[in-house]
C-alpha cells in the first residue's frame, strides 16, 4: 500500500482531458418493453446484442437546451413535451475539448475519456440529457437505482465514456437500473461571470440537481424505485455528491450517497478557487476580451458572450490552457452559498448535512494521474503525496464528519492492480481504475479479466448495489455482511478490495496512517 508517512499537501498539478463513444453491436428489433411513456412524451429504446437483457434509453432531455439566453444560466424545465423520442443513439457530450497535454488517459487508457480514442467525440451545447439502462421485462418494478455523476476535474466528461457504460453490470444482475446524465463543464458549467446573480454561478452543479429531480419523477416508468435511488460519483463527481449533501440537507431525494475518490473536502477545489478571483470575475472577463466581448459592462459582457459561437470560446480555452500560459485560468464551481459553501467543516458541525447513509473511499494510487506524465512512470514520492493529501485524507474527513452526525458510514480502499485496466506496471490502483470493476467493463479492452478479477468486480458491484437497495444497511445483503460499518475514529474498519493476489477483500484499521493527515482533515 502506498499510503505512507506523508503528511503534507502538495499543489494539485494536473487537470485532465476530455474525449468520445465506442461502437456498439448490431441492434435487436424493438419490442413492447422498449417503449416507455413519460409525462413529456414517449421514448423508444434499444437492446444491444452484446447485452440482450438490457434496455437502453439514451439521450432523454431533462431540461431545456442551454442555448442563447440560457447559456451560462441555471437549467430550465422543458418548455413543451418532446413527443415521440428516438432514444437509441448515444447523446453528444456537453461542449468541451480534449487536451493535447500528455497524461495517462490520452496516452495509455483512453477508455476513461468520453468517446475513448476519438476524444472528445460528438459535443454540443444541447446536451442536458439523461440515459437509462434497465433490465428487460415490463414486469420488473421497484428496482433500486444508481445515478452516476462522472468525473473529469469539472472540465470534461460525458455519458459516452467506454469504461463507464453500465450495460454489462445491469446484464449481470438483472435487478437494478443505472442512470448517467450529462452536465455542463468548464466555462459553460462554472462561468463565474459578473453579469450573473451570485447564486447562479454554478449552472453545472444545478444541472446535477435537475437530473436527480428528473430521475425521481420518471424512473418508475422504467421499472425503478423512486424511494431507492443512490447518488454515486467519482472524482469531480464524488466532490459533487459530497457538496450535494450540504446543498439539499432537507430534501436530498436520494436514499444513499456514494463517493469514489472525491469528497467535499478535496483540497484541489480550494486551490482552483483561489486562482479565480471571485470578486472581480477576472477569468470570465479575460476570455470575453479575447473572443470579441471586451470592455463591456457586466450585463453587456454576458449578453455578448451568449452570442459568441461556443466552439470559438472552447478553442480559445484549449489554446490558452494547453500552452500553459501564465497566469492560469480555470473554470470550476465557486462558492455561491447555494450549491457550494466555503466551510464544510462548520456546516457539518452545525448539522447542515443530509442525514442519509454514505459510502466513501479512495484508491491506493489515486495521485498518479495528477503529477507530470512520464511513459516510464511518475515521481512516486510526489504521486503518493497527492494520493494521501487529496484523496485518502479527504475521504477520512468526509467519513468522520458524517460519523459525528450519526450518519451510517461505510469506508473502502481499492488496491486492485490488473493488467487489462493497469497495463503499465507503475499504474497500480490509479485514479478511476475501480470503475471498470464496478461497471463490469474491465474485460472489454486489452484482454479478458482473470477469475480473481471477476471475483473482485462482482463483489464490488454487489456491494455498491446492495448499499442502495437496502437503504445503506447490511442486513440480508451478503456482499455487505463482511463489510463492517465504520463506527469509530480509533477502531473503525475500512474495506480493502484486492489488497493482494487472491484476496478479494479484507477489513483493516488505518488509524495509524490517518493520524498523519493534516490538522484540517482530522476529526473535529
Amino acid at each position: 500500500m502506498l499510503l505512507t508517512d506523508i503528511a503534507v499537501l502538495l499543489p494539485f498539478l494536473a487537470s485532465l482531458a476530455g474525449a468520445n463513444p465506442v461502437s456498439k453491436p448490431t441492434r435487436q428489433p424493438c419490442s413492447s418493453d422498449l417503449k416507455v411513456e413519460l409525462k413529456d412524451g414517449v421514448v423508444h429504446g434499444k437492446v444491444d446484442a452484446a447485452t440482450p437483457g438490457v434496455r437502453e434509453f439514451l439521450g432523454i432531455p431533462y431540461a431545456q437546451p442551454p442555448l442563447g439566453d440560457l447559456r451560462f444560466a441555471p437549467p430550465q424545465p422543458l418548455a413543451k413535451p418532446f413527443g415521440d423520442l428516438d432514444a437509441t443513439k448515444t447523446p453528444a457530450s456537453c461542449i468541451q475539448y480534449a487536451t493535447k497535454l500528455p497524461n495517462i488517459y490520452n496516452q495509455i487508457v483512453p477508455e476513461f475519456l468520453p468517446g475513448g480514442v476519438d476524444s472528445p467525440g460528438p459535443i454540443s451545447e444541447d446536451c442536458l440529457t439523461a440515459s437509462v439502462w434497465a433490465p428487460r421485462g415490463t414486469q420488473k418494478k421497484n428496482l433500486p437505482v444508481l445515478i452516476f455523476i462522472y468525473g473529469g476535474s469539472f472540465q470534461y466528461g460525458g455519458v459516452n465514456t467506454p469504461y463507464q457504460i453500465p450495460a454489462e453490470w445491469v446484464q449481470r444482475t438483472q435487478s437494478h437500473l443505472v442512470v448517467v446524465f450529462n452536465y455542463r463543464v468548464n466555462i459553460f458549467g462554472s462561468p463565474n461571470a459578473a453579469g450573473l446573480a451570485f447564486d447562479e454561478e454554478n449552472p453545472g452543479l444545478l444541472d446535477q440537481r435537475a437530473a436527480v429531480e428528473w430521475v425521481r419523477d420518471n424512473i418508475a416508468a422504467f421499472g425503478g424505485d423512486p424511494k431507492r435511488i443512490g447518488l454515486w460519483g467519482e472524482s469531480a463527481g464524488g466532490i459533487s455528491v459530497g457538496e450535494y449533501s450540504y446543498a439539499y440537507p432537507e430534501d436530498p431525494i436520494v436514499n444513499t450517497l456514494l463517493m469514489d475518490s472525491g469528497t467535499e473536502f478535496l483540497p484541489a477545489i480550494s486551490l482552483y478557487i483561489s486562482t479565480l478571483d471571485e470578486a472581480t470575475h477576472s477569468n470570465f472577463t479575460f476570455v470575453a476580451s479575447n473572443v470579441g466581448c471586451g470592455g463591456l459592462s457586466p450585463a453587456a459582457e454576458l449578453a455578448c458572450m451568449r452570442k459568441v459561437d461556443a466552439l470559438t470560446i472552447e478553442n480559445f480555452l484549449q489554446k490558452y490552457q494547453d500552452s500553459l500560459t501564465q497566469p492560469p485560468i480555470n473554470f470550476v464551481p465557486v462558492v455561491d452559498n447555494r450549491t457550494l459553501f466555503a466551510d464544510y467543516n462548520a456546516r457539518a458541525l452545525a448539522g447542515k448535512i443530509a442525514k442519509i447513509p454514505t459510502l466513501v473511499g479512495s484508491n491506493t494510487q489515486d495521485g498518479i494521474p495528477f503529477v507530470p506524465y512520464s511513459p516510464n512512470g511518475p515521481n512516486m514520492t510526489l504521486a503518493d503525496a497527492v494520493t494521501f493529501g487529496f484523496f485518502f485524507c479527504p475521504a477520512y474527513k468526509a467519513a468522520t464528519v458524517r460519523l459525528a452526525n450519526g450518519i451510517p458510514v461505510y469506508r473502502y480502499l481499492y488496491s486492485g492492480n490488473f493488467t487489462n485496466v493497469s497495463p503499465r506496471p507503475f499504474l497500480g490502483a490509479y485514479h478511476e481504475s475501480e470503475l471498470p470493476q464496478i461497471f463490469g467493463t474491465a474485460p472489454l479492452y486489452r484482454g479478458n479479466s482473470t477469475e480473481f478479477e471477476y471475483q473482485v468486480s462482482h463483489l464490488m458491484q454487489d456491494s455498491w448495489l446492495d448499499f442502495v437497495a437496502n437503504n445503506g444497511g447490511a442486513s440480508a445483503m451478503s456482499s455487505l455482511v463482511d463489510w463492517p460499518q465504520y463506527t469509530s475514529v480509533d477502531s473503525g474498519l475500512v474495506r480493502d478490495f484486492a489488497p493482494a493476489d487472491g484476496v478479494v477483500a479484507t477489513s483493516i484499521n488505518l488509524h495509524d496512517v490517518e493520524k498523519l493527515c493534516p490538522a484540517n482533515l482530522q476529526p473535529n
